[in-house]
């Protein structure tokens, strides 16, 4: 499939008849797959994604700016403000695909007015020469165009850079890809055929049952089908929730950082935070009082240590000489009785003498060495030396205790300042009112939804239960009851064919898994340019989320991979989509390069752009795809067309001028 023109009539800010050709032909021998819009923001570059999605599918189009319209109030949405009401709206698509072998065109024409009458466009199908309408084609367009590119699939051909961001962040794509994935991929083929064998076997089985057995039959069918219809239902609601609780989640993790950065929680913790400043300040005030009583009493003498010290060494000293001149005494008296004794033993007088000379050089030799010459000023007896022993160690204490209380008193001081500092960062209170109610707000919005989802799970669960049991019921009932022995040959056929489905899918989906995988890999290494990161890449059957594997075989942490990494790997994933599905569709991306940084920038340019398709759609701003980024498509030759979308915000109209921003 190839996109050959684009027309657009009134369309957004697109006044008057506009045409974009986008062949990628630039002659008979050549063709380069790029065809380069670049615009500014605002300036109508999602329009015309939307405008292809329009032409397509109509009211199924899944167009960026619809959201919860309905089909008739965004028709009249992308009515040009200022077009004259006499001319209509206009997109007309004109399309090449491959039909019995045969290249076919085909232009789609979808026109309305202001007001559409029932809500609804024109839908025309021009055949090859623009002026044989194929009325036949338009009436079963939808069906038609499902062929050839589903609806469920464009999302991963026409897509935006937003979408490739949200992709790369989520761990699991989302349901949506998840089924896009399942019919790009065949599988839901196998699937539907499975049911139609089912539908097959229970016409069968009625087909001789009496009337008795087909009201039966009948009551369990519409049972079955309501409760299908049910499930259906509830499936839509729950995905519709999920978007709606993703979304929450963001806008609650939005206002409680708000609430966190502009001081809501500081606010709202202030009286904790005051009575902790109280509670601190009182005791920093104890310590001071502590610190008070000991500077009252010894601990100022901490200051004069020298002195204390010279103080008890002369204690100690002249108690010393207290205790030596004590025993001298004691000496000279027992010399003296001994003296007198001998006198009275009548000894001859030169002994005497001689014997009370030794006596009195003894003691002079004996206390010569411990004479003490210093004339004691303290006068310290034992008493006074054991009371200065114990202040000094009351002092040695007083000081650890003090020292001990001063880095307490520095530590409930400094939290004390950062109490007080936080409580300056506090927002006022119609702030906090406003910030508070903004994130309860918010929680109850996330509780609501989460509560609604979980309920709608249930629901789901309960309603699937229900419809297994009404199928259990509904086989038991033609099996026990119903006597088809003439179509019984097909039957049992069809219960086989079934059952060979089921393994058929099985195994397709390995294969289809395994040529994913390999070529996920390859596209993701030749994107990111190196090599070493990851060796293997494997993809769950049934959520396809990626698991990324070492040259050892141990498993690479998604997280550990750059968000320019993981973006890199969500195009990887999109593109060896594509290469396994073996579909030729054109691949159109808006704002390709907006949320990755320059190497990668690069990497996208050089290598994925030129080689996403045979036809490429880049719809750019010119910090995207800027001058560098320019120069090297045009070197490889790779641009086959450009358009500069000029955006006039005085007339608030775009046009579309040839050539790009350079």
């Amino acid at each position: 499939m190839i996109f050959l023109e684009l027309v657009l009539q009134n369309f957004g800010p697109y006044a008057g008849r506009q045409v974009i050709n986008l062949n990628p032909k630039i002659d008979d021998d050549n063709i380069r797959p790029i065809i380069l819009l670049g615009g500014m923001n605002g300036g109508g570059k999602t329009t015309l994604m939307d405008a292809i999605r329009l032409a397509l599918y109509g009211h199924r189009s899944q167009c960026s700016t619809r959201g919860n319209l309905s089909y008739s109030d965004f028709l009249n949405q992308c009515v040009n403000s200022k077009a004259d009401p006499i001319n209509k709206t206009r997109i007309e698509l004109v399309f090449e695909h491959i039909e019995d072998d045969k290249p076919v065109q085909y232009r789609v024409v979808r026109t309305w007015e202001k007001n559409p009458k029932d809500g609804k466009d024109s839908l025309g199908i021009l055949g090859d020469d623009e002026t044989w309408p194929v009325e036949s084609l338009a009436n079963i367009w939808d069906e038609y165009i499902e062929n050839i590119l589903p609806l469920g699939i464009s999302s991963l051909f026409l897509f935006d850079g937003e979408q490739v961001k949200e992709l790369a962040e989520q761990e699991t794509p989302p349901p949506v890809v998840i089924d896009a994935i399942n019919g790009l991929l065949g599988l839901e083929l196998a699937d539907k055929l499975a049911i139609d064998l089912e539908i097959l076997v229970n016409r069968k089985k009625k087909e001789t049952a009496d009337n008795q057995d087909l009201a039966k039959l009948e009551e369990i069918e519409n049972r079955l089908s309501q409760k299908l219809q049910n499930e259906e239902t509830t499936k839509k609601e729950l995905e519709v929730l999920n978007i709606e609780l993703e979304r929450l989640e963001t806008k609650h993790e939005e206002a409680l950082n708000k609430f966190v950065s502009e001081g809501g929680k500081i606010a709202a913790e202030r009286s904790q935070l005051e009575t902790q400043t109280q509670d601190k300040t009182k005791i920093t005030e104890n310590i001071r009082q502590s610190l008070c009583e000991l500077a009252a009493d010894i601990l100022p003498l901490a200051l004069i240590p020298n002195l204390l010290s010279q103080v008890q060494n002369q204690c100690e000293k002249e108690f010393r000489t207290q205790q030596i001149q004590l025993a001298k005494d004691i000496l000279i008296a027992r010399d003296q009785r001994l003296i007198n004794w001998l006198n009275q033993l009548n000894l001859e007088l030169d002994k005497l003498n001689n014997i009370e000379s030794f006596l009195a050089e003894d003691i002079n030799k004996l206390y010569a060495a411990n004479s003490f010459t210093e004339t004691n000023w303290l006068n310290a007896d034992e008493e006074t030396l054991t009371v200065l022993d114990n202040f000094i160690y009351r002092l040695q204490i007083n000081q650890d205790t003090a020292q001990k209380q001063l880095i307490e008193l520095n530590n409930y001081e400094e939290e004390i300042l950062t109490l007080e500092r936080q409580m300056q960062t506090a927002a006022e209170p119609e702030e906090y009112t406003k910030l508070k109610n903004d994130l309860h707000k918010a929680q109850t919005e996330l509780n609501k939804v989460q509560t609604q989802r979980e309920i709608t799970s249930r629901n789901l669960i309960e309603l699937e239960t229900v419809i297994n049991q009404t199928k259990k019921e509904l086989n038991n009932y033609t099996s026990e009851n119903l006597k088809y022995q003439s179509n019984e040959h097909l039957i049992n056929a069809a219960t086989q064919v079934q059952n060979t489905l089921k393994i058929f899918r099985e195994r397709l989906t390995l294969r289809k898994l395994n040529k994913l995988e390999e070529e996920v890999k390859n596209c993701f290494l030749y994107l990111l340019h190196k090599s070493d990161l990851v060796h293997r890449i494997a993809i769950d059957a049934k959520t396809f989320s990626l698991s990324l594997y070492d040259l050892n075989g141990k498993l690479v942490p998604k997280h550990r991979l750059s968000a320019g990494e993981k973006q890199l790997l969500a195009i990887a994933f999109l593109w060896g989509l594509a290469k396994v599905s073996g579909k030729r569709l054109p691949v159109a991306i808006d704002t390709p390069l907006g949320r990755l940084d320059s190497s990668h920038r690069n990497n996208l340019v050089e290598r994925y752009f030129p080689s996403a398709s045979h036809q490429v759609i880049l719809l750019s701003t010119d910090t995207e795809i800027a001058k560098k980024e320019y120069q090297t498509l045009q070197e490889t030759e790779a641009i086959a067309r450009e358009y500069l979308l000029k955006y006039d915000s005085s007339k608030r109209e775009t046009t579309i001028k040839p050539g790009y921003f350079w």
